[in-house]
């Protein structure tokens, strides 16, 4: 699916993100990612080094790509939608873990 639509709002945007993360493995990558990077950004703001919250992309767009590219087949929407997609990752992370999104 094409990822050059146009969204007035986030609420439009995000069953399209949804569309773009159909992969039982993507969603998981997705969210150990996100997870990981909370994880990371509580350590390094309770432990005071705070060199580490460079990682924070790295980790999250690491294994949210990986999910896209290996199993998804399809280019993240991050490269179009940026803002949308960096919160649809938190959305889709708060969706998952209440049980409306099977992961």
């Amino acid at each position: 699916m094409s990822d050059d639509r146009r969204f007035n709002s986030f609420s439009e945007f995000y069953p399209f993100y949804l569309e773009e993360h159909r992969h039982p493995t993507c969603r998981r990558l997705h969210y150990l990612g996100s997870l990981l990077v909370l994880a990371v950004a509580a350590y390094a703001l309770v432990s005071g080094r705070f060199a580490l919250l460079w990682l924070l992309p790295v980790i999250g767009y690491g294994f949210a790509w990986v999910g896209h590219f290996k199993f998804e087949k399809n280019r993240p929407a991050t490269f179009k939608h940026p803002l949308y997609s960096l919160m649809g990752d938190w959305v889709m992370l708060k969706d998952m873990l209440v049980g409306r999104i099977r992961f």
